[in-house]
């Protein structure tokens, strides 16, 4: 036998044992296809089993078995990576996604293309598998990044779910979601057209699962921010199914409803809910298949003194079929606006009586003047007193109707008009105090004045205004007498003035809403007194109109005192008033008011 027949019989045995290898190797393959296939098919029953009798399988699951499936992807195909991409409808990309196997966390984060490119997007487009020989020249690969990931070489198939007909199993639709990839052939090979068929095959399982896990993720991930809007928003939301159990309840009605625990998904509303009138409504609507709209008072335990209004509100929750499975009931928190109904019917019913009261006066000494047709019936004093007590009853309607003028302009958003001028304090304050002295004679009104006053601009009107209703308001809620104190000092560039009495106190629970409109405290006490509600509304107003602030300090029993402090020129005269602040700072407060801001230098 020649060398040449020796060295060919050589080359045929090998060729041949290789031939063999590879033969035994495709049989193994397909062994472990036939598993894998026997596998999936064993957990698409064991899902289809447990969405009728427990529901969907979890994210977990799936994620576990996408994790088990890219694993023997990768085995059987012998490579270093697997992955696959999802398309991405919102922004037209192809995504990678994990679960993927030789790929780190950020190297999936990374990998992305557009569908219209790449190696992944001509698959995906195309819908046909392409093997990588050299990824990195490559053109198509370009945007893809395989440096960076350090992939050499590819089999991609695309993922198709397909729908068949039920009778004769024949495709009918295919539709693609992505690409299935593996990457980098160990040992230094390269993938041939047999590894091309193996995917192909594993593609067509894997696509079912892979689908699943991202619809199953989008529905949980909807399902999860449909659950956060519904925790956070204001009105509480109740529902409940036909069984009675509860489906869902946000913060809002748990804290309503003095709910402590957190979760109460499942459990019965009558175990959970103790309002005997929520339970009925809920079980009304339950029996009957009815919709409920009425108010409902709810006391809480630890709070039994603080009642609630809350506005509640049944829905059916009817399924696909039209079906009710179950009820939702909203509630909105009423309170305020029915304490605010409550306290404008009580606001007119007062200002009727306090309009009624010096219109009584004036028209009885009106009508006992007239009466005396010759003048002989009363002496001068007698006449003077009279028209005296009538001129102050209309400086009392005049200043009550400049009060709801005021109020009327402070609700509709219009800011009440300020004239600015230089005003000196130490003046105004006594001619407050000794029109005030003319109302009483059961108390000792003084004045206390810590530092020389610099001259503010402010004006002067609506400081007065102030200054009367709260050394007004001083008098009248220490009935008994006593002493009230006018108090002015500075504090740095503000001035700082408090009225106190030695009256009947403001309780605790009343301190933060004695500024509210039509606030007034309701007893036996105040009710004697009377009042509007609204003074110290506009006192409030008016203050912080000036850039200033006011507060209360009170104690039932020993009276109370209002502080108030104004800047020596509000922000928003500043400008205007910029030679009146420079010449008072420079004097000391010695300005005299109106005098013109060329006298100040």
């Amino acid at each position: 036998m020649s060398e040449v027949e020796v060295l060919d019989n050589q080359e045929l045995q090998s060729l041949k044992a290789r031939i063999e290898a590879l033969e035994r190797e495709l049989d193994e393959k397909r062994v472990a296809i036939s598993a894998l296939e026997r596998a999936n098919k064993q957990l698409e029953d064991k899902v289809r089993a447990s969405e009728v009798t427990e529901g969907p399988a979890s994210l977990t699951e799936l994620e576990e078995t996408l994790k088990r499936l890219v694993f023997r992807v990768a085995m059987i195909l012998q490579a270093e990576k697997c992955v696959f991409m999802l398309f991405d409808k919102d922004n037209g990309e192809l995504v990678a996604s994990k679960p993927a196997f030789g790929l780190t966390d950020e190297e999936v984060k990374k990998f992305r293309v557009r569908a219209t490119q790449g190696i992944s997007g001509e698959v995906y487009r195309d819908q046909r598998p392409v093997i990588l020989y050299d990824a990195v020249n490559d053109p198509r690969t370009v945007k893809e990044n395989v440096g960076l990931l350090n992939i050499h070489n590819g089999v991609c198939v695309p993922l198709v779910i397909e729908k068949r007909d039920e009778d004769t199993n024949k495709v009918i639709e295919t539709k693609p979601i992505g690409v299935l990839h593996v990457f980098n052939k160990r040992d230094g090979n390269v993938f041939i057209q047999e590894d091309v068929n193996l995917l192909t095959r594993l593609s067509k399982n894997a696509a079912s699962v892979i689908a699943s896990a991202a619809m199953y993720r989008e529905v949980l991930e909807e399902k999860e921010e449909l659950e956060s809007i519904i925790e956070s928003v204001y009105a509480g939301l109740l529902m409940v199914n036909k069984s009675g159990r509860i489906m869902q309840m946000n913060a809002s009605a748990r804290t309503m409803l003095g709910i402590q625990n957190g979760d109460v998904t499942s459990r019965l509303y009558e175990d959970v809910i103790l309002q005997d009138r929520v339970k009925e409504i809920l079980r009304s609507s339950l029996e009957e298949s009815s919709e409920v709209a009425e108010e409902v008072s709810v006391r809480l335990p630890e709070d039994e003194d603080d009642e609630k209004i809350y506005q509640v509100q049944s829905a059916l929750v009817r399924g696909d079929d039209q079906q009710v499975i179950g009820v939702v009931a909203i509630f909105n928190d009423i309170t305020e606006i029915r304490s605010i109904e409550r306290m404008k019917t009580a606001f007119v019913s007062t200002v009727s009586h306090e309009l009624r009261t010096p219109l009584t006066s004036i028209k009885g000494f009106i009508s006992t003047l007239l009466q005396d047709e010759d003048g002989s019936a009363f002496d001068h004093e007698t006449v003077r007193e009279f028209y005296t007590i009538i001129d102050t009853e209309c400086d009392r309607l005049t200043r009550l109707i400049s009060d709801l003028l005021n109020v009327s302009r402070i609700e509709a958003g219009r800011a009440l008009d300020l004239n600015p001028k230089p005003v000196t304090l130490e003046p105004l304050i006594e001619k407050v105090v000794s029109v005030q002295r003319s109302y009483t004679n059961k108390h000792e009104l003084v004045t206390d004045i810590l530092d020389k006053l610099p001259v503010i601009v402010a004006d002067e009107d609506k400081v007065d205004q102030i200054l009367t209703n709260l050394t007004n308001n001083a008098i009248k809620y220490s009935p008994k007498g006593g002493e009230v104190r006018i108090r002015a000092e500075l504090d740095g560039d503000l001035v700082r003035i408090s009225v106190s009495d030695q009256g009947m106190g403001i309780p605790k629970e009343h301190l933060a809403k004695v500024f509210d409109r039509f606030h007034r405290i309701d007893n036996r006490d105040t009710r004697e007194v009377g009042g509007t509600g609204i003074g110290l509304y506009l006192v409030k107003h008016l203050v912080e109109a000036h850039g200033g602030k006011i507060w209360v300090e009170s104690e039932v029993g020993k009276g109370s005192s209002f502080i108030f402090e104004l800047p020596k020129c509000p922000p928003q005269f500043a400008e205007e008033h910029e030679q009146l602040i420079a010449g008072s700072a420079g004097q000391g407060g010695s300005m005299q008011p109106g005098m013109p801001p060329a006298a100040m230098n």
